[in-house]
């Protein structure tokens, strides 16, 4: 029997067509029917073609539908992938600019801090209304989200439906290649547990044939100038933390007190890095602004390929569906779920970001134990904020969204208490339209 798998927010063309080649390379999936859904009508047009095109490259005997109709996308669907965006850069750049006007310097913001936690009220009614479809069209799918705030939106998921969700991000194990590289393994000799929060979990253990790599990686980023300078945030953090984290410099730089609260560690930490983001203001709001007036030409350039690549990727969620609906072989991957007596030190029902096995209908996430003292301090403080501003939403409590931002580290670090009530006043008053309360 045919399976079907729904992509919410299919104009989200890098992840789109990345997922459907990969999906489409199993052959239990050969014959899916892939099921487009996007409120951008030109967005979706042009995935259409794309996802045609990979169908046609691969001869496979696979259907495709679009619509800008969610209900009949999910109807019956064995897999859900969310990619959605809510609200163009037009809004979102609010996160980024206000808090620089204030002194917070921000990078990304999509993750915590004042910009994560603005885009979460933004999204989180959003993808609850996606939640609730798949509740009623498509109960027993397993669904993957790779929308951001990860761990924000997986909390207040899996505490308002009973959908089988997971969070997915792609940092652990491009993080775990990057390190082989720097000291020339073969990721076929690699095993790592990985564990912690989205975008902050820690390699607990990494290891080459089964002994500690730590020591070559360590050697590697003090001895090789080049390998330092691809990622001096995350370098800093393993040098004085003893353990490696998982998503990139730029992105960690507003994670936590010790890059960004100074232009001169600004200067000397987030700009003259070699990695894809130092750590620049605003990186990817600029990338987002810039993609507004290039997209159209960039889609139609991959369209206008005679050849393209449809190789299997290294993102879980074709082997994830693969193993829950597919040949059923089991699949381990790092995934976004409530803390459910996984990590010891961590506040119960957070969400964290840990291995899970993929089987026959089931994700089982596996059990952690304690985070090292000195790495659960760091952790805590954002997931505590994080739940904060959760409840927030969940409550309609804006005292509870100021209390998460009043107790994010950067922002404490730059800001005093009533500096950040200002700002965050002000950032209600300018997404007031987008928010629920």
């Amino acid at each position: 029997m045919a399976r079907k798998i729904a992509f919410i927010g299919a104009g989200s063309f890098g992840f789109t067509r990345t997922l459907v080649k990969d999906i489409l390379s199993f052959p239990a999936f050969a014959d899916a029917h892939i099921a487009l859904m996007d409120i951008n009508p030109t967005r979706l047009g042009y995935i259409k073609q794309a996802v045609d095109k990979i169908v046609a490259a691969g001869n496979y005997p696979a259907t495709v539908t679009a619509t800008e109709n969610r209900a009949e996308a999910l109807e019956g669907a064995d897999g859900v992938a969310i990619t959605i965006l809510s609200g163009g850069v037009q809004i979102w750049r609010h996160d980024i600019e206000i808090p620089k006007k204030y002194g917070v310097d921000i990078n990304v913001g999509d993750t915590r801090g004042p910009a994560g936690i603005f885009r979460f009220l933004r999204t989180g009614p959003d993808m609850l209304a996606i939640c609730r479809d798949i509740e009623k069209y498509c109960p027993n799918a397993v669904v993957l989200n790779y929308t951001n705030p990860m761990a924000m939106l997986c909390r207040y998921l899996l505490a308002e439906t009973k959908v089988n969700v997971t969070g997915l991000c792609h940092s652990v194990q491009g993080t775990a290649e990057m390190l082989a590289r720097w000291i020339g393994a073969d990721m076929d000799e690699v095993t790592y547990t990985c564990a912690g929060i989205n975008h902050t979990a820690f390699y607990l253990d990494y290891k080459v044939n089964g002994q500690d790599a730590y020591p070559a990686i360590r050697r590697a980023i003090t001895e090789n100038e080049a390998i330092y300078n691809e990622e001096q945030v995350r370098n800093e953090m393993f040098l004085h933390l003893d353990y490696y984290v998982t998503e990139s410099s730029g992105h960690n730089s507003e994670y936590n007190a010790w890059f960004r609260k100074r232009p001169d560690l600004i200067e000397r930490y987030c700009t003259h890095g070699t990695g894809w983001n130092p750590g620049h203001h605003a990186y990817i709001l600029h990338e987002y602004l810039r993609r507004e007036h290039d997209w159209v030409k960039d889609i139609e350039d991959w369209l206008a390929q005679e050849k393209i690549d449809i190789s299997r990727g290294h993102e879980y969620a074709s082997s994830i569906f693969n193993a829950c609906f597919g040949d059923y072989t089991p699949f381990e991957f790092n995934g976004n779920v409530l803390n459910k007596n996984l990590i010891d030190n961590l506040p119960p029902d957070c969400c964290v970001e840990v291995p899970v096995l993929a089987s026959r209908n089931r994700l089982r996430p596996f059990h952690v134990g304690a985070m090292p003292d000195h790495l659960a301090v760091m952790l805590n403080t954002s997931a505590r904020c994080e739940e904060l501003a959760v409840a927030g939403l969940r409550e309609g409590d804006r005292r509870k969204v100021f209390h998460a931002i009043l107790f994010d580290p950067l922002t404490s670090s730059v800001l005093g208490m009533q500096e950040i009530k200002d700002m965050v006043d002000e950032m209600f008053e300018a997404n007031k339209d987008y928010l629920t309360f």
